[in-house]
């Protein structure tokens, strides 16, 4: 496959593993009773509202990145720790399913194979952005989702110390990605879960 088929299979499985992630919030967000993802247009399946330029070019090219936030406002929750709490993990939920979900196709095709090299890497891609995306944003560091779902589950004291101090953060989780200690900690994380994933579909299509 050519280098431009290769980097045209990465924007759509990218595309795919971004757009829903986001939504996943908003709509959660929507669902405890916050308009303002909604009011924004994040609802929208519309690429061109979630995308950050730089987030997605850094998703082509390293294999890591980000989209444009969607906007919460946890004070217009009905309950605003489980508000917090299921909007801050529904991108995740997202990311896992549609992993779990390729799994199947990947392994379906792996017993029927389809002549497309174009198809296989999709399926593929689309399977790896995924459960790539969902455990790298379980990290408890700010601005990923996992640093939301801790200070959620901390006492109210300590959840107000962790957003106050949250910007010196992100220097945590710069260093983490680039000395390549992220990447240590979850390639093994991420290649259990897709093995997983892999055998469970296996077992249930093949046994």
């Amino acid at each position: 496959m050519s280098q431009v088929m290769t980097y045209l299979v990465r924007v759509i499985a990218l595309l795919i593993a971004i757009v829903g992630h986001e939504v996943a919030h908003g709509y959660v967000a929507y669902l405890n009773g916050d308009l303002t993802a909604k009011s924004d247009g994040r609802l929208s399946l519309n690429p061109l509202r979630h995308l950050d330029p730089i987030g997605l070019l850094a998703m082509i090219i390293f294999r890591f990145g980000w989209a444009k936030a969607v906007p919460i406002n946890p004070y217009a929750f009905r309950k605003r720790k489980l508000g917090m709490l299921t909007v801050s993990l529904a991108g995740v939920v997202y990311n896992l399913i549609m992993g779990f979900l390729f799994a199947g196709v990947y392994v379906y095709f792996h017993f029927h194979p389809v002549n497309s090299d174009f198809v296989m890497a999709l399926v593929e891609n689309i399977l790896w952005y995924n459960i790539m995306l969902g455990l790298f944003n379980l990290v408890p560091l700010p601005p990923l989702d996992g640093s939301k779902v801790l200070a959620t589950l901390l006492p109210r004291k300590w959840e107000d110390f962790f957003y106050r101090y949250e910007r010196y953060m992100y220097i945590l989780l710069v260093v983490g990605i680039f000395s390549g200690l992220i990447n240590e900690i979850l390639s093994p994380i991420f290649m259990s879960v897709i093995q997983w994933f892999l055998a469970f579909w296996g077992s249930i299509l093949y046994v």
